[in-house]
């Protein structure tokens, strides 16, 4: 069954409007080019999935207050930022479709707006006196910086193991989903334990989105994200790390050959992706998926039935229906 964001999102609609008309407000600047620049992303935004499960997370554990539309705003505000600096870092001039900030308006700014929206989310929290969101999410940051260097320096050696991919994207990916969940909850409960479930759902939630977003690469469908990407950037994905361990010394050295030098050559880069097709490493890679989306579902199903539980669950499924 193709799931609807719109039937998802019915526990918490008119939470989301509120919560769009509230984070319209806090991307606003005096300064004219920020102001600017900040309304640019703000009218292409994507599916805003992870203010939803902030709010989700906060209805599942009790009743969703003024501290939940603070933690769904420094989420979004805090994503935003890192994907503002990720296309910097990336060298990427599109993104969701749109070009993206260091496209338009050069690296230099695209830094400093990165940087910009790093102070107001954190400065969010402090006007609010939501020490324990500041908390939750300053340690996120630090997780995703650690996890972009990591990828950073094994891309350069190539020599990335299963168990350093996943805790690359752990850091880098799931960190924030996580901190979605548990932001969201925390703005309804203090309870400790509940709080670390929650840190784990969003973590496997994570996980499967990051290991879905490995696969576009590889599908013959149009999914807006071109195909060989992430061959292109060199980046070690799940299907590709399970193929360079099963082929023959001659075959990886000729992988490892087209990483390094020919990733902009686009019939060798075909050739990869067949490789990786033909070696099983997409069906691997769904495999792994599947086990994280089947370990959330596991944790979510220990909570009381509920329309925010039943949303939560078929947001999940939705992380690895999604095209794009």
């Amino acid at each position: 069954m193709e799931l609807n964001l719109e039937d998802i999102k019915k526990p918490i609609a008119k939470e989301l409007i509120e919560f769009e008309s509230r984070f319209r407000e806090a991307m606003r600047s005096k300064a004219p080019l920020l102001d600017r620049i900040t309304h640019y992303i703000v009218t292409r935004k994507g599916k805003q999935m992870r203010p939803m499960f902030v709010f989700l997370s906060a209805k599942l554990c009790g009743d969703i207050t003024e501290a939940t539309y603070t933690a769904a705003s420094l989420v979004e505000i805090l994503h935003t930022a890192t994907l503002v600096h990720d296309d910097v870092v990336d060298d990427s001039y599109m993104r969701r479709g749109f070009f993206s900030i260091n496209a338009l308006w050069k690296n230099k700014i695209a830094v400093l707006v990165g940087d910009y929206l790093l102070a107001k989310g954190l400065l969010l929290s402090v006007e609010t006196n939501q020490y324990r969101l500041l908390q939750i999410l300053s340690n996120t940051i630090r997780e995703m910086s650690e996890g972009e260097l990591l990828q950073l320096e094994k891309a350069r050696r190539l020599d990335i193991k299963e168990e350093i991919y996943f805790e690359i994207i752990r850091q880098k990916t799931a960190s924030l989903i996580s901190s979605a969940c548990t932001c969201g909850a925390a703005t309804t409960t203090t309870d400790e334990q509940l709080l670390t479930r929650m840190k784990l759902l969003g973590e496997k939630i994570g996980m499967a989105f990051q290991v879905k977003d490995d696969l576009f690469d590889y599908e013959e469908a149009e999914t807006g994200k071109p195909r060989g990407i992430d061959i292109k950037e060199r980046k070690m994905t799940l299907p590709l790390i399970y193929t360079l361990n099963k082929v023959d010394w001659f075959t990886k050295r000729k992988i490892i050959q087209i990483i390094k030098n020919d990733n902009q050559n686009m019939e060798k880069v075909r050739w990869l992706i067949n490789k990786v097709r033909e070696e099983g490493g997409m069906d691997y890679a769904t495999k792994k998926m599947s086990a994280f989306i089947d370990e959330a579902l596991k944790i979510l199903g220990e909570f009381p039935e509920s329309d925010a539980r039943r949303s939560l669950e078929q947001l999940i499924e939705f992380t690895i229906q999604r095209k794009i």
